[in-house]
């Protein structure tokens, strides 16, 4: 049996263990809140490894390898620092969110705050913001299953002319069904087993990786180094400030991402944070191998003869696999690597349906609509295709798509959840004008085109601008009074 065989093999059979898992999650889902928090009843292994997973997902197995083909060493400063976030998660955020998705029954992040802050304005405002910066993520995870699909079947000589346009249909199309049948719970316990299996796979293909030269990492650096000295520099070809500002946005940005955050909302014991935490940072940095090693592989593998040059570099994952793993291994991780993509996307869709179906309601109606669940899975079909049209129609990369999702919610969760829930100085004024700001700079500088100078990434310049209005404002406003038992959690 030849390689892309065994791996449209692999693939086929995960796709048909998530309608399965869509079918079973359907039995276990009977109300809305088993939908968005899963009965607020994971352990310790299923938190940690959905929160990995969340993490990690089609943006840095797809898009981080195209960015180490793209830019050389630019985006090790993103592994980085998403691996030095779980501890501020931890420190600022983790607990207190767990205790308030307890003591005020919360299914989303904009409960929360509404919690906090007391204010209906910033419950919407935060809404917002998780619903259109899910548009930008959530469009990632799609495009990435696309790319992967459309490569294995091209490669099996199934439907070779097939185009990206097909694929992400057929993805969007499975990821639905997915997410309809058993809303989060899907999600988490495909996560337990996809996660499991990556960071095995991991580092089984970083050792194909270095066997791919005789000289192994050093010859691969000196072949990309004569061709494009700045590739190999500390700061890649993004430069120093570029560098510098994914640092800040992803270090920072680790502690507002709603997806991650509402993954600690489930945990079922508080106590267990601090096990959950190093866990999954662990199998982060284990797997953030593939990261690294398959975009430096295959750009010194380009460049000195041995590939084809690439259609776009975030075919650098699948181009490696199919080309040099194992044909078994490469057929376990495009399986896992697909898991991992779904059962992130299926996070996005489960917050931006919450953000529709029950915040915008809540925010402006005083309370939800009838037949939560109902509404959450018409909504979530609504929420995908518009995403995928995203997907098709931005023009952008993989991970460049990602790290603006990303920089969306850092600027705008940050200042409001990070700080806001440990600093009681904090107020509604100063939560609705840094969230407004994050919106305003973000979607503002994509809408017009603007370029940001010395390579800036632009989530860091709002993020920068939101946490000193968030800041500002709170220190010459008079402080909220706040709820007993909001303030009894933060003073945890």
């Amino acid at each position: 049996m030849d390689r892309a065989t065994v791996t449209l093999i692999s693939v086929g059979v995960y796709l048909a263990i998530c309608i399965g898992v869509g079918w079973w999650a359907m039995r276990r889902t009977k109300s809305s809140h088993d939908f968005f928090m899963a009965g607020r009843n994971l352990g310790v292994f299923l938190t940690a490894f959905a929160v990995f997973s969340s993490t990690m997902s089609g943006f840095g197995f797809v898009g981080g390898p195209g960015l180490v083909y793209q830019m050389g060493m630019s985006s090790l400063w993103i592994v980085a620092a998403t691996m030095a976030g779980p501890a501020i998660m931890f420190a600022l955020v983790a607990k207190r969110v767990r205790l308030l998705g307890e003591l005020r029954d919360c299914v989303s992040l904009p409960d929360v705050v509404a919690a906090r802050y007391n204010s209906e304005t910033v419950r919407a405002l935060m809404a917002v913001v998780v619903l259109l910066g899910v548009m930008g993520y959530l469009a990632t995870q799609i495009l990435a299953m696309a790319i992967v699909l459309q490569d294995v079947l091209r490669d099996a000589n199934v439907f070779p002319g097939i185009s990206i346009e097909a694929t992400v249909a057929v993805s969007t199309a499975v990821l639905v069904f997915y997410t309809v049948t058993g809303g989060i719970i899907a999600s988490v316990y495909t996560d337990l087993i996809q996660g499991a299996i990556m960071v095995v796979a991991a580092v089984l293909v970083f050792v194909t990786v270095l066997g791919t030269f005789d000289g192994g990492m050093a010859e691969m650096s000196q072949v990309i180094a004569a061709d494009d000295r700045e590739a190999m520099g500390p700061w890649g070809t993004l430069g120093m400030f570029g560098g510098l500002s994914w640092m800040l946005v992803f270090a920072l940005g680790t502690a507002g991402q709603p997806h991650v955050i509402t993954k600690y909302m489930m945990l079922k014991n508080v106590k267990d944070i601090k096990r959950v935490v190093p866990l999954g940072a662990l199998a982060y940095g284990v797997a953030a191998l593939l990261w690294i090693g398959l975009g430096i592989s295959m750009r010194a593998l380009v460049l000195s003869g041995g590939h084809d040059p690439l259609m776009t570099p975030d075919a650098a994952a699948s181009a490696f696999l199919q080309s040099f793993a194992h044909p078994l291994l490469a057929g376990v991780v495009f399986a896992a690597l697909l898991a991992a993509i779904m059962s992130t996307a299926d996070g996005f869709l489960n917050i931006g349906t919450a953000a529709v179906i029950h915040d915008f309601p809540v925010a402006f109606g005083g309370r939800p609509v009838q037949n939560e669940l109902l509404w959450a899975r018409v909504t979530t079909v609504g929420i995908a295709i518009v995403a995928a049209l995203f997907a098709l129609y931005s023009g952008d990369l993989v991970a460049l798509l990602g790290a603006f999702g990303w920089g969306t919610f850092a600027a705008a969760i940050v200042p409001v959840i990070a700080i806001g829930l440990n600093w009681k100085g904090a107020t509604a004024t100063a939560a609705t004008y840094a969230i407004a700001s994050s919106l305003v700079v973000n979607f503002g500088v994509r809408i017009t085109g603007v370029s940001m100078p010395y390579g800036v990434d632009v989530g860091a310049a709002s993020l920068v601008v939101s946490l000193t209005l968030f800041l500002g404002i709170s220190l010459l406003s008079t402080p909220d009074e706040l709820d007993a038992d909001v303030e009894a959690v933060m003073e945890m």
